[in-house]
């Protein structure tokens, strides 16, 4: 099982595509893991050799005692690339991996080629609303939010003609240890990459959900408005995109990347 140490802790990594590629690492949402990227897997390998992991706290990774923060998050994401000799990465990150890209990007702009931050933010100004979410947590688990989260994740018409996708999001939701989940929650409250956004100089594609009531557009908005040249594109979905409309998201990602 390929596994790295990161700071003490073991960090869990799937690697996939041919080895002569660009490398492209893919970041996961809070309370998922790599397996959330399955439907990128056929369309991005053949073009680029593929990167998932599991954050700390989440999957098959350790669940140190938190909080944790972005710039661990953001070393964690070193130490795997150092461990497949990758001296420089693509990035996509979706909701949080889009935060630790955000980081990335600002503060270790050698590793980053091309950065996809999607159904992302940069800040919550109300701090209140994730400590109220992880008191929940704490009395009753990651049950007691888990139909709320769904509801948030995707449209009510994804709900109505997936519910096989539904019910296999929400059982990686619930495995996700509710250590992890706490640790990884405080870090989002505490973030604040207002500032530092504005020093990322690779080139940027923020991706949004029309529907995405966790991102919204105005806060991708406030990402593009931020950082040199972003360009941005909006898709008719809610917050995990690319399990909504995995073919369209593909082929935005793609896009992007492999324009001259």
């Amino acid at each position: 099982m390929p596994v790295i140490q990161s700071d003490g802790c073991p960090i869990y990594f799937e690697i996939d595509g041919p080895q002569d590629t660009p490398i492209l690492m893919l970041s996961n949402s809070l309370g998922t893991n790599l397996h959330m990227w399955d439907d990128q897997v056929k369309p991005f390998t053949p073009a680029f050799r593929l990167l998932r992991y599991d954050r700390r706290g989440h999957g098959k990774s350790g669940v140190p005692k938190g909080p944790y923060s972005m710039q661990q998050f953001g070393r964690d994401a070193i130490a795997v690339m150092d461990a497949v000799g990758a001296q420089k990465v693509h990035w996509c990150g979706l909701s949080m991996g889009g935060m630790v890209g955000q980081w990335l990007g600002a503060n270790a702009p050698e590793r980053i080629d091309r950065l996809i931050l999607s159904n992302t933010s940069c800040y919550y100004a109300a701090p209140q609303a994730w400590n109220d979410r992880i008191a929940a947590i704490q009395k009753g688990g990651l049950a007691a939010i888990a139909n709320g989260v769904m509801n948030v994740w995707f449209t009510k018409d994804f709900h109505e003609r997936s519910p096989d996708t539904i019910a296999r999001m929400k059982e990686m939701l619930l495995e996700c240890p509710a250590d992890g989940y706490i640790g990884s929650a405080e870090a989002i409250r505490d973030m604040d990459h207002r500032e530092s956004i504005k020093n990322i100089t690779a080139p940027t594609l923020i991706i949004a959900g029309r529907q995405d009531m966790g991102t919204t557009v105005e806060a991708a908005e406030f990402i593009r408005s931020r950082v040199p040249g972003a360009s941005m594109t909006l898709l008719d979905a809610a917050h995990i995109s690319n399990v909504e409309l995995p073919g369209l998201y593909a082929d935005t990602v793609l896009g992007f990347l492999t324009q001259r």
